[in-house]
């Protein structure tokens, strides 16, 4: 298990084996989790739940927490309140994996206003150690706001929990039928080209990296050698997110290599594009 502090974000703490994060490795690594109050700007409206009591319930109908995330910020008055994500993985998942994927729920929240409580689907790759967040069906995301007690929460968090779990366990049909959708060469550049500005355009969509499009479709290891969408999907994602691509901006011969993806809210965003992305292809193909 390793933590890298990265920038102003936090990378996954991801458990090693079958057993959970214990409340110590949680505690050490993500203390926002521990939070005893909320941040002081919130107001009297706001219902303080702690994540760790959400946790603990969750806990409790057995979704095991296997990587957490925290936010960093630059703000002192608000560490040990930021966003924070949370993967749990359902007892039993390993033996319902398709491939290389495994089930998981993904929860995030924060204690100083930044996040209600979020329920997403979510899958994991065991062969790269690499997770996503899964933006299929209609029922992939549940919300719950901080309004209430514990007692009113805990129960909307678990029903959400189940509820995206089945959503999650449903998106174990794209390995299964993206590994049959094959592409072709110009359909895999079509698909970097797409993922390439998903990670690096601004606000304004414009892009401004030496980082080109076809290194996304660069191989990492020989078990992604393949053209089909599933393949051609993991190769993408995981380029994007760990990043380590190099090369040298023109002009002033610069060299440049791509960071990897810590941020909780930019690994959501940019895990559900890429997810959307690859089931447009599989829709107009099965068009």
């Amino acid at each position: 298990m390793s933590m890298i502090q990265h920038g102003r974000q936090f990378a996954e703490v991801r458990a090693q084996g079958v057993e959970p994060l214990s409340e110590a490795e949680l505690r050490k690594h993500v203390p926002a989790l521990f939070a005893r109050a909320p941040h002081a700007s919130r107001s009297d409206r706001y219902a303080y739940i702690p994540s760790i009591e959400v946790l603990r319930g969750l806990t409790a109908e057995g979704f095991n927490p296997v990587a957490v995330r925290q936010s960093r910020t630059r703000d002192d008055s608000r560490r040990g309140f930021t966003k924070h994500m949370v993967r749990f993985r359902r007892h039993g998942a390993l033996e319902r994996r398709v491939g290389d994927a495994v089930p998981e729920v993904v929860l995030l929240n924060s204690h100083d206003g930044s996040s209600s409580y979020r329920l997403m689907a979510g899958l994991f790759r065991l062969v790269c150690l690499n997770g996503l967040v899964v933006a299929a069906g209609r029922l992939a995301e549940v919300t719950v706001s901080h309004v209430g007690s514990i007692e009113t929460v805990m129960p909307k968090v678990i029903e959400g929990a189940y509820t995206v779990l089945a959503e999650s366990e449903k998106a174990l049909e794209a390995p299964r039928k993206w590994s049959k959708i094959n592409l072709s060469d110009a359909q895999r550049l079509d698909f970097a080209e797409a993922a390439h500005k998903l990670r690096f355009a601004d606000s304004e969509g414009d892009v401004d990296t030496p980082i080109l499009p076809t290194q996304l479709l660069v191989v990492r290891r020989p078990a992604d050698t393949g053209s089909d969408l599933w393949r051609t999907f993991n190769v993408v994602q995981e380029n994007v997110m760990r990043g380590g691509l190099r090369a040298i901006r023109p002009g002033n011969g610069h060299r440049y290599t791509s960071r990897t993806i810590n941020g909780v809210d930019q690994d959501v965003r940019i895990n559900r594009g890429l997810w959307s992305l690859a089931e447009s292809y599989a829709a107009k193909k099965a068009a």
